[in-house]
C-alpha cells in the first residue's frame, strides 16, 4: 500500500517513523525546524527500562519490547548507512548509598533479569565507586547507545531510502475540515498529504493542543585521559538523580537535571555544580578528568511522563509525542507501531494505554449550587425577540463569561454555572503552558454544554495572534467540539494599559477569515475600526467599555453608540464593566451580548456575582426591547388630570 504521508518533526522518533513507512513503500516527507534542536541531541542515549524502574506495567511492556529489538535495528542501520551507532550492551549499575538501603528487588518484569551485588562485590565490579556505597543492583540486559552517532545514521538512512526532507520548515498550524487535517501552515507555505504524523517532541503543544511540557535536562562531558591504558569505566552508572555513561571513544556523559523552566536556554553554575557533586559522590575520580563540553535540551514530558502515541481527533493524523526521558529507547517501537497503524491500520491493544483522551477526564463542573433562587421574568408576549445568532450559531444567552482571575477552578466552575452563560472564552497560551489558575481548565467544565471561545490572549503581533488563533481550533476539536471554528482575537502589544493593536488586529483579522475562522475581534471603541471588521467578514465586533480588569464601567458610551447604530453583525460590549448597573446600562443601549470576566472573579462571591450579572443582561435586554420612556426637560405628572375631587 502506497501512502503519502507527512513527518512533523525531525528528532529520533520522526526519522525512526519516517524510515519504519519507507521501508514498507509509503511516500513519506520529513519537515523539521532544526534537527539540532532535538532531544535527541541532548540526550545520553542510556537504554535502561530496568535501571528506571518504570512502574506502569504497559509502560515496562513498550520499553522491554524496544529495547528487545534494539541490537537488530541498530545493526540493521549500521549495515545500510556505514556508520557506527554506538550501540553498546554494557548493562547498567545502580549503587545505593547507606541511608537509602533498598535491598528489595524493583518491581519489574519476569524477564528482565536483575541481581543485588553487596559492598564488596559491587567494588570488585566496578572498581572506584564511592565508598559510600553499600551495594546496588545489576541490570545485565540494560544498554546505551550514542545518541548523536544514532541521529546521523538515521538522517543517513532516511535520506538514502528517499525520504523527502525538509529542513528549516517551521510548521506554525494545523488546518483541519471536518475531521481530517487539510494541511499545514509552515514558514515555507501550506504542506499537504494523505496521513499525518506529530512528532515534534517538547514543542508539540506550540502546534497542536496537547499536554507535553518542556524539561529542561543539563548535561556534561569529561574526557579520560590519554594516559590512562584502558576505559576505567565500562558500564553506566545510575545514580540518585544522576546517571554516567562511558562511551567507548573515551567520553563519559555526566546528566541530567531536570528543571520545570519552560525553554530557559543555557546552563547555568547550579545546575552544572548540582550534577558534578552527585557524580563525584558516586565515582569519585571523575572529579579529575578535564570537562570536555557543556550542553542543555529540552524533555517532552506529559502530566503522568508517558507518551501519548495513536490516533488522534483527526481521522488521518496520528501522535508520536511525549516520550520524556524514553525517546531513545522508544524510537524502534514508537516506528513499528506508528507504521501498523497508518499502513495497515492494525492497532497494537498496548496503544490504547498512550491514547491522548486519557486526559480528558470527566468534567468536573457542579450541576447544584447553593444560591437563591433566581427571579423569574414574567412572560411578555408583546415583546418579540430573537435569539443571540453568531456565525451562524444560536444562542439563548447574552453573556459571556471568562475563566481567569478566579481563586480556584472550583470558583470558577460555580461562576460559569450561576451566570447561565452558553460561552466561555479560554486562552489559548494559558491552557497551553498550563499556567496559574489554568491546570486541568479543559477538564474543568463540559464542554457539550458549553461553548468554547479560544481567545488570543498574550499575543502581542498579528503573527502571534494567528497562530494560536490556529491552535485553539485545535483544542476546541480536542474537547469535542468539532465544527467550532470560532476565535475571540485579542492583539495586544501594550503592557501598561492593554490597548488593542487596531493595525494588527485588522491584519489578523483578514487572514483568519481567510482561513474560515469566526473571528470575534477585540477592539478599542472605533466606529470606523468595527466597520472595517465587519467588511472583512468578523463575526462579531467587541468593543471595550474601558481597559480590561479596570472595572472603570462605561468609559465609551458615545462610540459604542455609533458603533450599535451602524453595525450589522452583532455588537459585544467587552472590558471594563464592573457591576451589574453597567453591564444593564450596555444592554439597555442596544448591545447584543457582554463578555464580563474581571468583575465576576474578582468580587468578594464570584457565584453571586455572576449570578447578578446574569440578571442585568436580561434586565437590560428586556429594557431595551420595551423602550425607555421619553426625556422632557419639564416635569410631568404621573397622575391623571381629570376626574380629580375639588
Amino acid at each position: 500500500m502506497t501512502s503519502n504521508v507527512l513527518i512533523i518533526g525531525g528528532g529520533i522518533i520522526g526519522l525512526a517513523v519516517a524510515i519504519e513507512l519507507k521501508l514498507r513503500g509509503a511516500q513519506v516527507t520529513l519537515v523539521s525546524r532544526n534537527f539540532q534542536t532535538a532531544a535527541t541531541h541532548a540526550a545520553a542515549g542510556m537504554l535502561a527500562p530496568s535501571a528506571e524502574k518504570i512502574s506502569h506495567t504497559a509502560m515496562q511492556e513498550l520499553c522491554q519490547r524496544s529495547l528487545s529489538s534494539y541490537a537488530n535495528w541498530t545493526h540493521k542501520l549500521e549495515t545500510f548507512t556505514g556508520l557506527n551507532t554506538g550501540y553498546w550492551s554494557c548493562g547498567i549499575l545502580t549503587p545505593v548509598f547507606q541511608e537509602r538501603g533498598e535491598t528489595t528487588p524493583p518491581n519489574l518484569p519476569s524477564s528482565s533479569p536483575s541481581y543485588w551485588l553487596e559492598r564488596e562485590t559491587i567494588h570488585q565490579y566496578q572498581p572506584g565507586l564511592g565508598e559510600e556505597a553499600i551495594g546496588g543492583w545489576w541490570y545485565p540486559e540494560d544498554a546505551q547507545v550514542d545518541n548523536r552517532a544514532l541521529a546521523q545514521a538515521l538522517l543517513a538512512a532516511a535520506q538514502s531510502l528517499g525520504v523527502e526532507i525538509k529542513e528549516g520548515v517551521a510548521v506554525e498550524g494545523i488546518q483541519q475540515q471536518q475531521r481530517r487535517v487539510v494541511g499545514v501552515h509552515t514558514n515555507a507555505g501550506i504542506i499537504q498529504a494523505e496521513q499525518y504524523v506529530l512528532a515534534t517532541g517538547a514543542w508539540s503543544n506550540a502546534i497542536f493542543p496537547l499536554p507535553v511540557r518542556p524539561r529542561k535536562g543539563q548535561m556534561l562531558s569529561v574526557r579520560v585521559p590519554k594516559n590512562e591504558p584502558d576505559l576505567p569505566l565500562t558500564r553506566v552508572l545510575f545514580g540518585e538523580e544522576v546517571y554516567i555513561v562511558p562511551r567507548r571513544d573515551g567520553r563519559i556523559i555526566i546528566g541530567a537535571t531536570s528543571e520545570d523552566v519552560g525553554f530557559t536556554p543555557n546552563n547555568t553554575p547550579a545546575g552544572i555544580q548540582s550534577l558534578l557533586q552527585k557524580a563525584i559522590r558516586l565515582y569519585p575520580q571523575i572529579q579529575h578528568y578535564p570537562i570536555e563540553e557543556l550542553w542543555w535540551g529540552f524533555r517532552p514530558a506529559t502530566p503522568d511522563e508517558l507518551p501519548i502515541l495513536g490516533t488522534s481527533a483527526c481521522e488521518n493524523l496520528t501522535f508520536a509525542v511525549g516520550h520524556h526521558r524514553n525517546g531513545i529507547l522508544l524510537a524502534p517501537i514508537t516506528a513499528t507501531l506508528i507504521a501498523d497503524l497508518i499502513l495497515e491500520q492494525k492497532s497494537d491493544p498496548l496503544l490504547s494505554h498512550f491514547h491522548y483522551s486519557r486526559f480528558h477526564t470527566k468534567s468536573s463542573t457542579p450541576s447544584m449550587l447553593t444560591l437563591p433562587t433566581p427571579y423569574s421574568l414574567p412572560p411578555t408576549p408583546s415583546l418579540q425577540d430573537t435569539p443571540l445568532q453568531i456565525a451562524g450559531k444560536t444562542f439563548n444567552s447574552r453573556l459571556m463569561t471568562g475563566t481567569g482571575k478566579y481563586r480556584s477552578i472550583e470558583e470558577m466552575q460555580q461562576s460559569v454555572v450561576a451566570s447561565d452563560c452558553q460561552i466561555v472564552t479560554v486562552a489559548v497560551r494559558r491552557v497551553q503552558t498550563n499556567a496559574p489558575g489554568h491546570e486541568g481548565l479543559a477538564e474543568a467544565l463540559d464542554w457539550s454544554k458549553i461553548w468554547m471561545l479560544p481567545n488570543t490572549a498574550g499575543c502581542k503581533t498579528a503573527e502571534e495572534a494567528i497562530r494560536v488563533a490556529r491552535l485553539g481550533r485545535e483544542m476546541a476539536k480536542l474537547l469535542g467540539q468539532e465544527d467550532n471554528n470560532f476565535v475571540k482575537l485579542e492583539v495586544i502589544p501594550d503592557a501598561k494599559y492593554l490597548l488593542p493593536d487596531p493595525i494588527g488586529t485588522l491584519q489578523a483579522a483578514e487572514q483568519l477569515v481567510k482561513e474560515g475562522f469566526a473571528v470575534l475581534p477585540y477592539i478599542n471603541a472605533d466606529p470606523i475600526l468595527a466597520q472595517r471588521l465587519e467588511e472583512v467578514g468578523c463575526a462579531t465586533v467587541m468593543p471595550l467599555a474601558s481597559p480590561i480588569g479596570s472595572g472603570q464601567g462605561l468609559k465609551t458610551t458615545a462610540n459604542i453608540q455609533i458603533i450599535i447604530e451602524n453595525a450589522n453583525v452583532p455588537v459585544v460590549v467587552d472590558a471594563g464593566i464592573g457591576t451589574p448597573s453597567e453591564a444593564s446600562q450596555a444592554m439597555e443601549m442596544g448591545a447584543d451580548a457582554l463578555l464580563i470576566n474581571s468583575a465576576i472573579a474578582l468580587s468578594q462571591n464570584p457565584p453571586a456575582m455572576a449570578r447578578a450579572m446574569n440578571l442585568a443582561a436580561v434586565a437590560g435586554r428586556l429594557a431595551y426591547l420595551a423602550g425607555r420612556m421619553p426625556l422632557k426637560n419639564y416635569a410631568s405628572a404621573s397622575s391623571p388630570l381629570t376626574g380629580r375631587i375639588d
